[in-house]
C-alpha cells in the first residue's frame, strides 16, 4: 500500500512544499519507507526530491517544505516492486524529465513493460512499477496523441490494481486514473487536489468528488473533467460536501491519535446505535441474512476478528450458524460452492481492502452471493459494490491500529444479531435498551481501566514474550489484543 497526493493552484504557491508534506503526514499509515515530492513551476521548470525514510526525516534532509510550485505531486511508498532505496522512491520522471508521475497499487506486468520499454529506447532508471506509468504515457504522447489521450491509452496498457497522478510541462493540469485503488478529488477555492484518502484532502476542503474504477480525470485549479477509460466519454459528477471535518483529523488534547480514538469509542458507539435505530437499511440487511442459505462474514485483519466475535452473537442470540472467512482465503475455500442464495457480509474500515474487493468482484463475475457491506469510508469501493451497506459511523480513523472502528464493528454485529433474533421470534436483547445503555457501559469501562492499564503496561514493557489467551467469546478479543500489541510496540 502507498499513498499519492496531487494539487493544482492558479499561480505559483510558495507554500506548495508545506502543503505536500502535510498531506503526506496525513497518509503516513499508507507507507513509510520512502517519500518524494515533485513540483512544476510557472516558468515550466520542475523539481523532484525523494529518498528513503520517514517523511519528517526526508523533509529535513531535502527541505521538501521549502518547495514552491503551481502544481505538485507527492507519494509515500511501502516497497513492493524494487528495494526501498532512492532509485525506487516515487514520484518518477519520464526519459526527458518533462513529466512527473506517481502511483499507488501494483502494476503486475512491470517486468514485461520494463523489457519492452528498454528495447524501445526508454531510459528506465529504477525497478519500481510506478515508473512504468510515466513511460507508458510518454510512449503514446511521442506518437502524437494529445496528452489526455496518451494517459488513457497508457492506462489500458498497465495491468493490475492501481491509481496514479501525473503532470507534464506542456499543460497547466494534472491527470489521474483510478483502476482498483482508492482515489478521491477535492475541490477548493483556487485549487483542486486528488488523494488516496480523505484525511489529506479535508485539511484543505470538504468538497469531495468520489472517483469510480475505470475513470480518468484531468483537472486544473478551477475545473475538472471525468472520463470513462473504456470509450473516453465524459461523465458529469458534481462535488459533494463531506460529512467529515478537519477536526476529525486532529489529535486535539491527546498526545497521539490512537489514544484520542480510544476515548471517542463511547460517543461513536452511541452515534452508530442511534443511526441503526432509525435506518431502513437495517431491516433489508437482516431480512437478507434471515433468508440466506448460508451466511459468510468475510474480512481481513482487525475486521476479521470482529467477524469472529459477530459469529458468536449470531449463534448465541439468533441461533444462526455463520461461516467466518479471511478474505484472502475465501475464493480458494468457498469460491466453487458459493451460490446465488448465499449472503456475503463484507467488512472493512477503509472499504478498499484488496483481498476483500477481489472476493466481491469474483462473486459479481460469477453472479453468485448477495453482497452486503459494513464499511466506514463512504464512497469507497466496497460501499459502491455492495447491494446494501451499513456505515460504521466512526468518522475518520487516523491511527493505524483500529480502535473505534473495531468497537463499532462489534456493536454492529451485536445489534444485527439482536434484530435477527427478533425477526425469528426469539427472546433476546432489546435494541432500544442496548442503544440507551451500551455507550455508558463503554465509557465506564474506559474510565475504570485507564489507571490499571497504565500500571500493567509498566509491568509488561520489559518482557520479551507475551501471550494473549482467550476462550469462547473472549477468543476473538485475545486475537485482536495480540494484533494490537504487535502493531503498537514493534520496532
Amino acid at each position: 500500500m502507498c499513498g499519492i497526493f496531487g494539487i493544482v493552484y492558479e499561480k505559483e504557491n510558495p507554500a506548495m512544499g508545506a502543503v505536500l508534506v502535510k498531506a503526506g503526514q496525513r497518509l503516513t499509515y499508507r507507507g513509510y519507507d520512502s517519500v518524494g515530492c515533485g513540483v512544476f513551476h510557472e516558468d515550466g521548470s520542475t523539481e523532484l526530491r525523494k529518498d528513503t525514510g520517514k517523511i519528517e526525516d526526508v523533509d529535513r534532509r531535502y527541505s521538501l517544505s521549502s518547495l514552491s510550485g503551481v502544481r505538485g505531486v507527492m507519494q509515500l511508498r511501502w516497497a513492493t516492486f524494487g528495494l526501498p532505496d532512492q532509485r525506487n522512491a516515487q514520484p518518477h520522471y519520464d526519459c526527458d524529465k518533462n513529466m512527473i508521475g506517481a502511483h499507488n497499487g501494483n502494476i503486475v506486468n512491470t517486468s514485461q513493460l520494463q523489457e519492452k520499454y528498454r528495447a524501445e529506447g526508454h531510459t528506465v532508471r529504477s525497478d519500481n512499477d510506478g515508473e512504468m506509468v510515466v513511460h507508458a504515457i510518454e510512449k503514446h504522447y511521442d506518437k502524437g496523441l494529445p496528452f489526455e489521450q496518451a494517459v488513457i491509452e497508457a492506462a489500458r496498457e498497465l495491468e493490475g490494481d492501481y491509481a496514479c497522478v501525473i503532470g507534464d510541462i506542456y499543460t497547466n493540469r494534472l491527470f489521474t486514473v483510478k483502476m482498483g485503488s482508492s482515489l478521491f478529488l477535492g475541490v477548493g477555492e483556487g485549487f483542486i487536489c486528488c488523494s488516496s484518502d480523505l484525511p489529506s484532502i479535508l485539511d484543505l476542503t470538504r468538497q469531495i468528488v468520489v472517483i469510480n474504477d475505470g475513470e480518468f480525470i484531468e483537472f486544473n485549479a478551477t475545473s475538472y473533467t471525468i472520463r470513462d477509460i473504456r470509450d473516453g466519454h465524459v461523465i458529469e459528477r458534481a462535488s459533494e460536501l463531506s460529512p467529515l471535518s478537519p477536526e476529525n483529523a486532529d489529535k486535539g488534547e491527546f498526545p497521539h491519535f490512537m489514544l484520542k480514538e480510544i476515548h471517542e469509542q463511547p460517543k461513536k458507539a452511541a452515534d452508530l446505535l442511534h443511526f441503526l435505530e432509525a435506518s431502513r437499511e437495517v431491516d433489508e440487511f437482516v431480512n437478507a441474512i434471515h433468508k440466506a442459505r448460508r451466511v459468510f462474514l468475510v474480512a481481513s485483519g482487525t475486521s476479521y476478528h470482529a467477524c469472529l466475535q459477530g459469529a458468536y452473537y449470531f449463534g448465541k442470540l439468533a441461533q444462526l450458524p455463520v461461516c467466518v472467512a479471511i478474505a484472502g482465503q475465501f475464493i480458494d475455500l468457498f469460491g466453487d460452492t458459493v451460490g446465488p442464495d448465499d449472503v456475503l457480509v463484507c467488512v472493512s474500515q477503509s472499504g478498499e481492502t484488496k483481498d476483500l474487493i477481489n472476493v466481491v468482484n469474483y462473486c459479481k463475475r460469477k453472479q453468485v452471493g448477495r453482497i452486503l457491506g459494513i464499511v466506514n469510508v463512504l464512497g469507497s469501493s466496497l460501499m459502491i459494490r455492495s447491494e446494501v451497506h451499513l456505515p460504521l459511523v466512526s468518522d475518520l480513523e487516523m491511527s493505524v491500529p483500529a480502535t473505534k472502528t473495531f468497537m463499532n464493528q462489534i456493536v454492529m454485529f451485536l445489534y444485527l444479531a439482536a434484530k435477527l433474533a427478533q425477526r425469528r421470534g426469539l427472546p433476546g436483547l432489546n435494541t432500544a435498551a442496548l442503544t440507551a445503555d451500551l455507550p455508558r457501559y463503554i465509557k465506564e469501562t474506559l474510565t475504570k481501566a485507564e489507571t490499571p492499564c497504565r500500571d500493567l503496561a509498566e509491568q509488561l514493557h520489559a518482557v520479551e514474550d507475551l501471550y494473549c489467551l482467550g476462550y469462547g467469546l473472549c477468543h476473538p478479543i485475545a486475537m485482536e489484543a495480540a494484533l494490537k500489541i504487535k502493531e503498537v510496540v514493534y520496532s
